[in-house]
């Protein structure tokens, strides 16, 4: 006796490709957004170098890393606030005001009480934000983006709308943070290692990083856990000062000067290699070490494009569909699947 499936039996009848696509999609989406960044660096550096001798040679490379220190060591601090849930569009002006004191306040006390009386300042304009966001609990963007415009007002009531220069720019130990090496290697690379280095032993190895990650992840629960949110928030800003201090340190020994904008745009460029790091804009994830893959993979977009003789406006172009490519992967890990299906 013979019977006819029935309609459940029918649904479980599936030919092994209908049952493996799905499973394959899943699987390649999750390796392109947990590693998808390295993948990413390997082929931008493959690519470039099929095109350009130079690219790869040791001198290129070292200039690369060199250049990308001032926006790494920022990234460090600002993936500190993004993990938390929140953002810090103030860093650019922020850059500015600390490399104008710093470099001001050289030749009227002395490099080393300079450095100490700058980081005090940053610290003070983190705390602001830290306050504002993390106690007041204002949105963040609003709140950095209002600050960008304030501490730009602030630089130039403190320069008086001058730039400002080193005299004696020859003899200072100033210029070790911008210009000196370590065992062969340039100081700014060292300095932008080394923080990074200690910032994820803290995110991963610590109390403070574990909840960091709580607030961003789920801000409720991390509350009624005993965290106090407001104090975590407050904390991360101060961190992201800290580390704009420590670029200022590094840009302001490099040039010997400053202008009252020569940190305007950075915060877009920090925020993007945070970003193509892997660190989410929801908050709750995100890597200090792949922040710095991300930071190297726009240094190195950008020293490709202009050996390859493309001009400067392309760089900008390119890092806009990298960063596109970034959000959508992590969006795509999130939901499981590369696109949402049309309502």
């Amino acid at each position: 006796m013979t019977t006819e499936p029935t309609t459940a039996m029918r649904a479980k009848i599936q030919t092994p490709g209908t049952r493996q696509t799905p499973r394959r999609t899943n699987a390649i989406v999750g390796l392109l957004a947990g590693q998808g960044i390295l993948i990413a660096f390997v082929v931008f550096m493959i690519g470039f170098s099929l095109f350009s001798d130079r690219f790869l040679s040791p001198d290129n490379l070292m200039t690369v890393l060199r250049q990308a220190a001032i926006i790494g060591v920022m990234a460090v601090g600002v993936t500190m606030v993004v993990i938390g849930g929140n953002l810090d569009l103030s860093v650019g002006s922020m850059l500015s005001f600390a490399t104008v004191m710093v470099v001001d306040l050289h030749d009227k006390i002395g490099p080393g009480p300079a450095i100490l009386v700058m980081l005090a300042a940053t610290l003070v304009l983190g705390a602001v934000n830290g306050f504002l966001v993390g106690y007041v609990r204002l949105n963040s963007l609003i709140v950095t983006l209002g600050m960008l415009s304030a501490i730009q007002g602030i630089t130039l009531i403190y320069s008086g709308g001058q730039n400002v220069d080193v005299a004696d720019q020859q003899t200072t130990w100033f210029a070790v943070f911008g210009r000196g090496y370590v065992f062969g290697i340039a100081t700014p690379i060292v300095i932008f290692l080394g923080l990074a280095a200690l910032m994820q032993i803290v995110l991963a190895r610590t109390p403070f990083g574990r909840w960091v990650y709580a607030v961003g992840g789920n801000p409720t629960t991390a509350v009624f856990s005993g965290i106090r949110r407001g104090r975590v928030v407050f904390s991360t800003y101060l961190i992201s000062a800290f580390c704009v201090g420590i670029a200022a340190v590094i840009l302001g020994s490099r040039v010997m000067g400053s202008q009252n904008n020569v940190g305007q745009g950075y915060e877009l460029m920090v925020l993007a290699g945070v970003i193509l790091g892997g660190t989410s804009l929801l908050g709750g994830s995100g890597n200090i070490l792949k922040t710095v893959v991300g930071v190297l993979i726009l240094g190195f977009i950008q020293n490709g494009l202009l050996l390859l003789g493309y001009p400067y406006y392309v760089q900008w172009i390119v890092t806009w569909i990298v960063i596109i490519l970034a959000v959508w992967l992590d969006v795509a890990a999130k939901r499981g699947r590369l696109w949402s299906p049309i309502a």
